[in-house]
């Protein structure tokens, strides 16, 4: 049967409609044994006012029973000194919540991030769930830093002006006194940056160029999933900007920042929604695309995906 794309966009609604099934909504669907985590990426925060980078995931996973923290590390930093900033919240969070691990989910530099702590600290970890993450690397930052290559006045410009960016949100989210740097965020986030780090965390690495990894380590369970499309809705402002960073990654999937296959860690959920980078963890105020899964609807699976593996 050949379908048209009108179809198309009615089994992608009712695919969505499946999702908000009442066994979705019931108590407990969300309710995991382990504390969940979020990690923002960078530039990122945990709310500015009334905007929360992970725009009301929050909220959404509590209402099924989940246990929900909010992280805030340097909006812009190398990925050792951003874990290192986790790691003592997780033992701040394990000592207040009384459990003995948490699951960690992090959105892309934030993915890095949680991998950092669940490779010094597998014990303090349950799982780790990397979303949009940054884990081979992006093209993005590899243009960015050869635009500003070492002694350039462009890269002394570029990095004052991002470092007083991070310092700003920082300050209007409560994290004022965590120390940013953007230039070792960029080359954290680089290709050759990635390769280093995941040198010394290999853990949940895809074993081909974009495959999976395993999907446990040392007794942390890894899954990811991310977006495969930079644009998805007119009336988000963010989009025009993630579909020109987009074009740097030649053609290749990629959620205008990302890579679909630099997503990739552990078990691979999916890697090819109708999401762009922001819309994976619903931010611009949910303006997301109209005929794919609503991310809310995605971190809930989630959250039952661990419940049912007893994490």
């Amino acid at each position: 049967m050949r379908f048209s794309a009108f179809h198309s966009a009615i089994f992608s609604l009712l695919g969505a409609v499946a999702l908000c099934s009442p066994a979705a909504h019931a108590a407990g669907y969300t309710e995991t044994r382990y504390p969940l985590v979020l990690v923002h990426g960078l530039f990122g925060f945990d709310n500015i006012g009334p905007v929360d980078y992970w725009y009301g995931v929050a909220p959404s996973l509590r209402s099924g029973g989940a246990t929900v923290f909010t992280s805030q590390v340097s909006a812009a930093n190398s990925t050792q000194v951003r874990g290192e900033q986790l790691l003592t919240e997780v033992k701040r969070i394990v000592a207040v919540s009384g459990k003995s691990k948490v699951n960690l989910i992090g959105h892309s530099h934030g993915g890095p991030t949680i991998r950092y702590v669940a490779t010094v600290r597998p014990d303090l970890v349950a799982s780790v769930t990397s979303i949009g993450g940054v884990n081979k690397g992006s093209a993005a930052a590899d243009v960015l830093l050869g635009v500003a290559p070492p002694g350039s006045i462009s890269r002394d410009i570029i990095s004052k002006v991002a470092d007083g960016l991070a310092k700003l949100i920082s300050f209007l989210s409560g994290g004022a006194g965590l120390p940013q740097n953007s230039l070792a965020a960029a080359q954290s986030l680089s290709t050759a940056g990635s390769a280093k780090f995941n040198a010394a965390h290999p853990a949940g690495l895809p074993f081909s160029a974009c495959g999976e990894g395993a999907y446990q380590v040392n007794g942390v369970s890894y899954f990811s999933w991310s977006g495969g499309q930079s644009y998805t809705n007119a009336l988000d402002a963010i989009d025009p900007a993630l579909a020109l960073t987009g074009l740097v990654f030649g053609g290749a999937k990629n959620d205008g920042l990302v890579s679909s296959c630099s997503s990739h860690l552990g078990r691979v959920i999916r890697d090819d929604y109708a999401m762009n980078h922001m819309d994976e963890v619903n931010h611009s105020l949910g303006i997301v695309h109209l005929f794919e899964t609503n991310p809310l609807s995605i971190f809930r699976s989630h959250a039952n995906r661990l419940q049912n593996q007893g994490l």
